[in-house]
């Protein structure tokens, strides 16, 4: 039971957090909204920071388990069609994961305010993907897949372009079937760009 009390303070945390902001989150709503006490709330988090850190290791956990990260890669493709198939995979999780949507929300405001959480946006956004696809490219230059090149410099070319895509599904929602099919469409560009 108190296990899942804990449970239901963090996903309305995460809720919260996505549409209010840190700041804009108070404890009292928070409680309330769950039909708790702050005492009762007390007895699983000391703090409302404390909620946040929780829910940064969490979400973190979570995401590595599902999407993948440069300790946890994608396999490397045996044909550049499986490229395809693997990043539309992730891009389709990564959108339409609700936890992953509010998390990239939260992280998008808050790395002003908070150290980690700006570490952890640039991770996800940027450096982390790169990270995991610099390898993905090597290995496939490796099997005669694509052209030789900087491994590192193809994978930040390939992962900025459909991260920003991502991004424009989180501000216009309305915007992601057509994101998601400009996002296959530029893996297809990229193939027959740097395919050998």
């Amino acid at each position: 039971m108190a296990k899942d009390t804990k449970a239901r303070i963090l996903a309305t945390a995460l809720e919260m957090f996505s549409k209010n902001g840190y700041a804009g989150t108070n404890i009292r709503e928070l409680t309330s909204s769950l039909g708790l006490g702050k005492s009762s709330m007390y007895r699983h988090f000391n703090s409302k920071e404390e909620i946040w850190n929780t829910l940064l290791d969490e979400m973190i956990a979570y995401y590595t388990s599902r999407f993948g990260s440069p300790e946890h890669l994608p396999p490397v493709p045996e044909s550049p069609e499986e490229l395809v198939v693997i990043t539309m995979r992730m891009v389709d999780f990564t959108v339409h994961d609700e936890k992953i949507v509010m998390t990239r929300k939260v992280l998008a405001v808050e790395q002003f305010r908070d150290d980690r959480a700006r570490e952890l946006a640039s991770r996800h956004f940027l450096t982390g993907l790169t990270a995991m696809f610099t390898p993905v490219f090597s290995g496939m230059m490796d099997r005669g897949l694509l052209r030789r090149d900087d491994p590192e410099m193809l994978a930040f070319a390939y992962t900025a372009p459909i991260s920003a895509l991502i991004h424009l599904c989180d501000r216009e929602p309305e915007k992601t079937p057509d994101a998601m099919a400009r996002i296959e469409a530029f893996c297809r560009h990229f193939i027959r760009t740097y395919k050998i």
